[in-house]
């Protein structure tokens, strides 16, 4: 079975294609850090909006998500804007946790498998 892989880079690629399934890497604000969770939180559910798209999939597709978040503080402004993005009735599971993050201007990050 063959593996494509998006947005290759050194380090990691942003999503790879495994069979019938994609697999993102933890998405983070690129566009928008040091913004409060909800800003970063649309930010990335957008670059996985495209991210999907380019995989042949959408959020209607998503198996799994993990959410990481700096703060739990930050959890009902990270869930306002996920529960708007999220497709009613293709929710996936999903787990939340509290983490240290790469670098100090990202407050949320966001993986996801989804099928396509």
């Amino acid at each position: 079975m063959s593996i494509k892989r998006i947005d290759v880079g050194p380090r990691m690629s942003q999503a790879v294609i495994h069979g019938n399934t994609v697999y993102l890497a933890g998405q983070v604000a690129i566009d928008a850090p040091g913004t409060s969770a909800a800003e970063q939180t649309k930010n990335i559910l957008d670059r996985i909006d495209a991210l999907l798209a380019q995989a042949g999939s959408d959020k209607t597709k998503l198996l799994s998500a993990t959410i990481w978040l700096a703060d739990m503080a930050d959890f009902a402004a990270m869930n306002g804007v996920w529960d708007a993005w999220v497709s009613a009735g293709n929710t996936p599971g999903r787990a939340c946790v509290e983490s240290k993050l790469a670098a100090p201007q990202f407050t949320v990050e966001i993986g996801i498998i989804a099928a396509i």
